[in-house]
């Protein structure tokens, strides 16, 4: 397999750290003021620290609608809870929420039954109340370090993703581009 055919590869297989990355140049091209892309970012990371699972960046873009924030900068926050993050971040939130509230551990022996209301209730107020306790703090600091950080950032210039070896030969004529691997 040529070198650059497998370059190509390994780069589709990162999909989720590509979207990252076109995500945060999107961010840092906003031509908002640094604290509007921080309210935004803040926003969006607050979100993201909620438990419900797959609406985070609708509910993001709803709010940022809502409260006149920047949509663009909120989406960016949201993925502060992407699918390498989330476990970590909602167990967290969940011991948190559970010492919080002095409740005992659920254990996994429990899981094997079928859902029932009062489980979702065991597993669900802490997760809320850990999610709101830790969502304020760690979506303040956020916004601390996008005021503080987005102007320098917008200097630095972050280099193109890979690209395939048919679109970095020169095309002679509309024939020859047939014939390229």
């Amino acid at each position: 397999m040529p070198l650059n055919q497998r370059t190509d590869q390994q780069w589709q297989r990162w999909g989720l750290l590509r979207q990252f990355k076109l995500t945060m140049i999107r961010l840092l091209r906003l031509k908002s003021t640094p604290d509007a892309v921080a309210r935004g970012v803040a926003l969006g990371v607050f979100v993201g620290f909620t438990p419900f699972f797959g609406f985070h960046i609708l509910i993001a873009v709803v709010l940022a609608f809502l409260f006149r924030q920047n949509k663009i900068a909120a989406f960016a926050g949201v993925w502060i809870t992407n699918p390498l993050s989330a476990p970590f971040i909602y167990g967290l939130e969940y011991e948190v929420g559970r010492m919080l509230l002095g409740m005992p551990h659920i254990g996994f022996v429990n899981f094997r039954h079928n859902i029932t209301w009062e489980m979702a209730r065991q597993i669900g107020t802490p997760l809320f109340l850990g999610s709101l306790v830790l969502g304020v703090p760690i979506a303040l600091i956020s916004y601390a370090l996008t005021v503080r950080l987005l102007p320098g950032l917008r200097q630095y210039r972050i280099p193109r993703w890979p690209r395939r070896l048919r679109r970095l030969l020169p095309v002679r004529g509309h024939h020859d581009r047939d014939e390229l691997p």
